[in-house]
């Protein structure tokens, strides 16, 4: 769990640009920054699991499916329903704190799945 946590940190703050944040949320262009940005999880998400569990490398692979659904959807509800925050939308926090939540919860589902099949 705290693989995964350090891994989401890492990509989701310290190497998302704004390029990726601002554009994946967006009407229209959002493909490339979401896919660059979930890209990047996979990466991380890769080397991170083949440096400490080579075996669930495919794991990389499932982070990398609910991210990019995750993102999607958020970036959704924030381009059809004007949930930004330069729009002051009251639900902006909220948004983010149930994309945030969702990685967390994928995060601690697959650690449950790694440590059930050591």
């Amino acid at each position: 769990m705290l693989l995964l946590t350090f891994k989401h940190i890492i990509a989701d703050f310290v190497l998302q640009s704004s390029w990726m944040a601002i554009g994946k949320d967006q009407k229209t262009g959002w493909a490339l920054p979401l896919l660059a940005h979930c890209l990047v999880h996979f990466a991380v998400a890769m080397a991170l699991i083949l440096i400490v569990a080579p075996r669930f490398w495919f794991v990389a692979f499932i982070d990398f499916a609910i991210h990019i659904t995750i993102d999607r959807a958020k970036g959704f509800c924030a381009a059809t329903f004007g949930v930004t925050q330069e729009n002051k939308n009251p639900w902006f926090w909220t948004l983010i704190g149930i994309d945030q939540a969702l990685h967390h919860l994928t995060g601690f589902g697959l650690s449950i799945f790694m440590a059930a099949n050591p």
